[in-house]
């Protein structure tokens, strides 16, 4: 009896060792838990923009080769302008021509018009008289066969035309002493300001004759060579955007709670080990989505996430679009660096 009195405390003994251990390990996993700050995972987002010229021409130059960077509003690629220029000019001298046809209308008719008009009518009408004339003599001839009907045809088509062309001058007659009217006017004045905006539109067409950068970036493709016909549109260089820099993470349900738009965090890259970048989330996304393939952590591929943006403030060259990056809270500390991070928050 004494020896099972022994075992038996000896096995209460080995079962509260067993209790007090399993404890102590709970208690110390969930106090480095507590200590090791939220990390979220993701990449450099990718942003590429494809250049092109809006208007067709022979590639002049490209001035960029690929890796060169470039910089917002600086040109990158020449059109031939010649066809451009030629083009404006044409279109100023049109804008003359109609302004010259407006300020002739405005004046009125010269007194020398007016006679030259009136001339003109006093002509018509002796022609009308004479063809008139000559139909009545060829009536009595026709009647006794000496004119056949085809005369008689000719000399009637005659008269008639006569008779037009005196109306046609009356009108003129008419119109160069009424003046012109206030719809001719507006009509000459409309012809102008025509005239005016396809100056505009080819001094436009002449200006995109040179492409420039829509954004600071480096240049990752270079599709066209200097001689090519390129038409709107035509792919000339792909430059990636660098400035801003943005990255595209995730977070799990549970760590939604702790960012928010504004949000300052770290940034750690494999390549700059202990120099965080600092940045600020800009979008965290109201839909959940499944993690991306491309995200690190084979534990969060199955999970449901929120996608959010977190916008780089001091960046560079060391931030590779693509690249992947784990994102800590900037207020929390790790309570020991991981692989490519550091317990100094300072870029």
């Amino acid at each position: 009896m004494a020896e099972q009195s022994k075992k038996k405390r000896a096995v209460v003994v080995l079962v509260v060792i067993a209790l007090l251990g399993g404890g102590a390990f709970y208690w110390r996993s969930k106090q480095t838990q507590a200590a090791e700050p939220a990390a979220f995972h993701g990449n450099v987002d990718i942003r590429d923009v494809t250049l092109a010229f809006r208007v067709n021409g022979r590639v002049d130059e490209v001035l960029k080769q690929e890796g060169d960077h470039v910089k917002k509003g600086e040109v990158i690629a020449r059109l031939d302008p010649a066809p451009y220029k030629l083009a404006v000019a044409q279109a100023k001298k049109a804008v003359e021509v109609a302004k010259a046809n407006l300020k002739l209308m405005e004046a009125g008719a010269r007194r020398e018009d007016i006679a030259q008009a009136r001339a003109l009518l006093k002509e018509r009408k002796a022609a009308r008289i004479r063809a008139e004339d000559q139909l009545k003599r060829l009536e009595p001839l026709v009647d006794a066969g000496a004119a056949t009907n085809q005369d008689l045809v000719a000399a009637k088509s005659g008269a008639e035309q006569a008779r037009a062309a005196v109306s046609a001058a009356q009108a003129v007659v008419a119109k160069t002493v009424r003046g012109p009217r206030v719809v001719e006017l507006a009509v000459a004045q409309a012809q102008v300001e025509q005239a005016e905006s396809a100056v505009d539109g080819a001094e436009l067409n002449l200006k995109d004759t040179e492409l420039v950068a829509a954004s600071d970036g480096v240049v990752v493709t270079r599709a066209i060579e200097p001689g090519a016909i390129v038409g709107p549109g035509s792919p000339v260089l792909v430059v990636a955007v660098t400035d801003p820099v943005w990255i595209r993470a995730y977070a799990n349900e549970a760590q939604l709670a702790m960012i928010s738009p504004g949000t300052t965090v770290n940034v750690y890259t494999d390549a700059r080990a202990g120099q965080p970048y600092t940045g600020q989330v800009g979008y965290v996304a109201s839909q959940a989505e499944f993690t991306p393939k491309n995200v690190e952590t084979e534990e969060l591929r199955t999970s449901l996430v929120y996608r959010f943006r977190v916008i780089v403030e001091k960046h560079d060259d060391g931030l590779r679009q693509g690249m992947p990056v784990t994102i800590r809270l900037a207020n929390a500390a790790p309570a020991s660096a991981p692989r490519g991070e550091a317990k100094n928050d300072q870029p």
